[in-house]
C-alpha cells in the first residue's frame, strides 16, 4: 500500500471510484478526507480507499486550512485527520460531530485507548501515538567512538567530534522552520526545562527562566545545523537524513519508516532511534506526546457521516496495519514495534515522562504566538527576553479577544 513521493510539502489527492478486495463493503456514498500527508496518513488513506467512492488530499498545511474547510455548510470534507494539537479549533468551534452512536455500531474492532473522549462524548478516534525522538547515524556514533546522547548538551558534545570529522555536511538537522515548527520545538525544550506555559489565570508564563534557556540552548545547536533552518521542517530533515547530510535530528517517529524506504534513502540500515534527550539532569525527555486520528465532520449529513465512518474503520484496520506496521506506532490491533519504534516508545516510557501537548484554547493562541515571534531571537533582531515578551503581548491579546482573561 506504499505511495511513493518525496515531496510531502505539498497537497497531494488520492481517488478512488470502484471498491477494491480489501473492504469489507462496498461504499456509494462519496466521502473525502483531509489530512496530514505524511506515510501512516498515506497507508490509512489507501486501505479506505479501497471502499470506493473515495477522494483523500494529503497536505502538511491542512492545520491551517482545515478549521474553514469543516466550518463550511455543507463541510468540504467528511472525515478529517487531526492531532491532539490540531483538534481543539474544530472543537472551539464545534464543527465536528459525536462518535458515540457510529463506534457502537462499527466500532467493534478498536480498543480502549483509541477513544478520545472530550467532556464525556468520544470526538475523536486514535489510530497512532507520535513524539519527536533521537533519530542518529549509528554508523558514524560507532565509527567515531560516540556514545548515544542522553541529554542535549551530550548531543552538543556529539556534534562537535562529527563537525571535526567531517563525516556529513551538519552534524544536526532541526525542524525550526518559522512558524509552528519552530514553536513546537522551543515547546519541547521548555517543557524540558520544566516551563509552564500559562498560569491558573490563563496568563502567559513563558518569558521565565525556563523560556530563556530554551531559547538559548536551541541557539547553541543551530551552530551545528545547515545555516538555513529556519526554513527546515520535518520534509526537509528527513530528506536531509535520507540523503546522507545529516547524522543527528530530534524527529518525529511517524517519519522513521522513511529512513529505511529504499527507494528514496541512501541511508537504509544505517538510522537507529533513541528517546529525545533530556534538557536537564533528572527531568523528562525533552518532547511532547501525540496522538493522530480521526474525526467526522458536524455539517454533513447522517448517511455521509455512517458512510464515513465505516470507510474511516476500514482504513484504521488490522489488515492495514500488518501491511505497513513500520510506519507508525499504531494504536490498533495487530500493531509489532520495529527497531524505528524504540526511540519513541522509550520516550513515552521514561520516568519521569514527557508530557502529552495540552489540547486547549490556551496552548492553540500560545503556539500561534510563539511562532510568530521566536525567529526574531535567532536571527539577532531581539534577545530572549523581548522576543518572549512578543509572545506573552500577543498571547494576551488574543487571550482577551476570546475572554480568557478579563
Amino acid at each position: 500500500m506504499y505511495f511513493k513521493k518525496i515531496a510531502l510539502a505539498g497537497a497531494i489527492t488520492l481517488l478512488s471510484t470502484t471498491a477494491w478486495a480489501g473492504c469489507a463493503f462496498e461504499n456509494t456514498v462519496p466521502v473525502k478526507s483531509f489530512s496530514a500527508g505524511f506515510e501512516a496518513w498515506k497507508s490509512v488513506t489507501e486501505a479506505m480507499a479501497e471502499c470506493g467512492n473515495f477522494s483523500a488530499e494529503l497536505d502538511q498545511e491542512f492545520r491551517t486550512k482545515q478549521p474553514s474547510a469543516f466550518a463550511a455548510n455543507p463541510a468540504l470534507y467528511q472525515i478529517g485527520g487531526v492531532s491532539n494539537g490540531t483538534i481543539t479549533p474544530l472543537i472551539n468551534e464545534g464543527t465536528i460531530r459525536p462518535l458515540d452512536d457510529l463506534v457502537a455500531k462499527y466500532g467493534q474492532n478498536l480498543t480502549p485507548n483509541q477513544l478520545i473522549a472530550i467532556d464525556g462524548k468520544v470526538m475523536a478516534v486514535a489510530m497512532m501515538v507520535n513524539t519527536q525522538h533521537l533519530m542518529f547515524r549509528k554508523d558514524i556514533l560507532d565509527e567515531l567512538g560516540i556514545d548515544v546522547p542522553v541529554t542535549w548538551d551530550d548531543v552538543l558534545a556529539a556534534a562537535a567530534k562529527i563537525k571535526e570529522a567531517g563525516v556529513v555536511d551538519y552534524p544536526l538537522g532541526g525542524t525550526m522552520k518559522t512558524g509552528w515548527n519552530l514553536a513546537q520545538d522551543f515547546n519541547n525544550m521548555f517543557l524540558g526545562f520544566g516551563g509552564t506555559f500559562v498560569n491558573a489565570d490563563s496568563t502567559p508564563s513563558v518569558n521565565s527562566e525556563a523560556g530563556i534557556k530554551a531559547l538559548e540552548k536551541m541557539k547553541e545547536l543551530t551552530a551545528y545545523m545547515d545555516p538555513e533552518y529556519l526554513v527546515s521542517d520535518s520534509t526537509y530533515v528527513q530528506q536531509q537524513f535520507q540523503q546522507g547530510k545529516i547524522a543527528m535530528a530530534n524527529l518525529w517517529a511517524s517519519r522513521a519508516a522513511a529512513m529505511d524506504d529504499a527507494n528514496e534513502s541512501q541511508v537504509t540500515g544505517k538510522v537507529d532511534t533513541a528517546s529525545a534527550p533530556l534538557a536537564m539532569e533528572g527531568g523528562a525527555p525533552a518532547t511532547t506526546l501525540w496522538w493522530d486520528g480521526i474525526v467526522i465532520a458536524k455539517n454533513i449529513s447522517d448517511d455521509e457521516a455512517d458512510a464515513a465512518f465505516r470507510v474511516a474503520m476500514e482504513g484504521l484496520d488490522k489488515e492495514m496495519v500488518q501491511a505497513n506496521s513500520d510506519e507508525a506506532i499504531w494504536l490498533i490491533n495487530g500493531y509489532e514495534p520495529n527497531r524505528l519504534a524504540n526511540g519513541a516508545i522509550a520516550a513515552a516510557t521514561a520516568d519521569p515522562a514527557p508530557a502529552p501537548y495540552p489540547s486547549t484554547s490556551q496552548m492553540g493562541m500560545m503556539h500561534t504566538a510563539l511562532g510568530n515571534n521566536l525567529a526574531s531571537f535567532f536571527t539577532g533582531e531581539s534577545t530572549a527576553e523581548q522576543a518572549l515578551a512578543n509572545v506573552e503581548a500577543e498571547y494576551l491579546k488574543s487571550a482577551k479577544e476570546a475572554g480568557l482573561i478579563k
